[in-house]
């Protein structure tokens, strides 16, 4: 396993959920709201779409 890669894909991660804090909190917090509103199952949908993106995208950069 390449611990570079999943460090700074972390890193990355935390750069851009920590600028969107800092940049725009007003949003987040509405944005926060509404997923309060929404199903479970909606929620679970989503996160799962968008782990299977994140990971096409890695294989994808990372292909031989």
């Amino acid at each position: 396993m390449n611990w570079t890669l999943l460090l700074t894909g972390l890193g990355l991660a935390l750069f851009i959920e920590g600028a969107a804090y800092a940049l725009i909190p007003d949003s987040i917090r509405r944005h926060l709201i509404a997923m309060l509103e929404q199903p479970v199952a909606k929620l679970r949908w989503l996160g799962l779409t968008l782990a299977a993106i994140g990971v096409a995208m890695v294989w994808l950069v990372n292909k031989p």
